[in-house]
Order: C-alpha cells, then sequence, then structure tokens
C-alpha cells in the first residue's frame, strides 16, 4: 500500500504535560478524536511494548498499533500492525498496515509545541486528513488551555 506521510504543529498555551494528558486520558481523547473520525476511542494501556487499538464506534473499523517508543509527556510511536473491522476482532483490507504515527511535545516558557506525522494510505484518506486533522489540533489547544481542566 502506498502510504504519503504528514505532519501537522500547533502552538498550545498549556505545560506539556497538560497537553499530553489532554492527548490521551480517556474524556478529552474521545472529544479530539471525534473529529478525525467520529465516535473513536482507544482500547489500551499506554505503555511501551504494548498493544492498542483505536476503534471506531460508528463503524467498527479501526487500527491495531504497537506502542514503538514512549515516553511520557514527550513523545510516542505508533506502528500500525493491522487494519481490524467488528471492534477490533477481525482483520480487513491492509490500507494502514506498515505506517506509524508520532506525537512529539517540547515546551518553552510554558508554551508547548506540538507535531503529529503519520503515514495515510494514498487514495482519499489523504485529503479527509488535511482537513480534519488540523481541526482536531485546534481542539486539542481549546481542551489543553481550558483553566479549568487539570
Amino acid at each position: 500500500m502506498n502510504m504519503q506521510k504528514l505532519q501537522f504543529t500547533i502552538k498550545i498555551q498549556a505545560p506539556r504535560k497538560k497537553v499530553w494528558n489532554t492527548l490521551w486520558e480517556d474524556k478529552t481523547f474521545r472529544d479530539w478524536a471525534n473529529i478525525v473520525d467520529e465516535g473513536t476511542y482507544m482500547v489500551r494501556e499506554m505503555k511501551e511494548g504494548n498493544e492498542i487499538q483505536f476503534i471506531s464506534s460508528v463503524n467498527g473499523y479501526g487500527v491495531k498499533c504497537l506502542i514503538d517508543k514512549l515516553t511520557p509527556n514527550e513523545f510516542v510511536l505508533f506502528r500500525f500492525m493491522a487494519d481490524t473491522k467488528d471492534n477490533g476482532k477481525q482483520e480487513r483490507e491492509k490500507d494502514w498496515t506498515g505506517g506509524t504515527e508520532s506525537h512529539s511535545l517540547t515546551e518553552e516558557n510554558g508554551v508547548s509545541t506540538l507535531t503529529v506525522e503519520f503515514d495515510v494510505p494514498t487514495n482519499k484518506m489523504e485529503e479527509i486528513f488535511n482537513v480534519r486533522f488540523p481541526k482536531a489540533l485546534e481542539r486539542v489547544k481549546i481542551l489543553a488551555e481550558d483553566k479549568k481542566g487539570k
């Protein structure tokens, strides 16, 4: 499968740890990930070496990943191992298999820079992600900058 690497960066007026928690805590993850793929949730424990799944509760499609590298509050690299359907119970065509996705965070003077890089299949998915992912990152920014949150 042909893959195209996409990269998005956003500056967030919040400490790196808060941005990290916004990315990966279940409630806020579901909030921003819903913009990318409706109903997306994660089945996992975020630990290096763990297998996790991203699944859409709407259509049951997802992707199984290996957490290849993880430095809490700084960096995570997911390696796409299998495309799934039926809420992760069956494999399907291998559009995403073999790709990677990374999230890096740096912080300077209380401002965090989040950079996300990932492979997408070079079909209509590219256009979808170019439109939806920046909106999802804007949502991460809003959630992380919310003074009421932790």
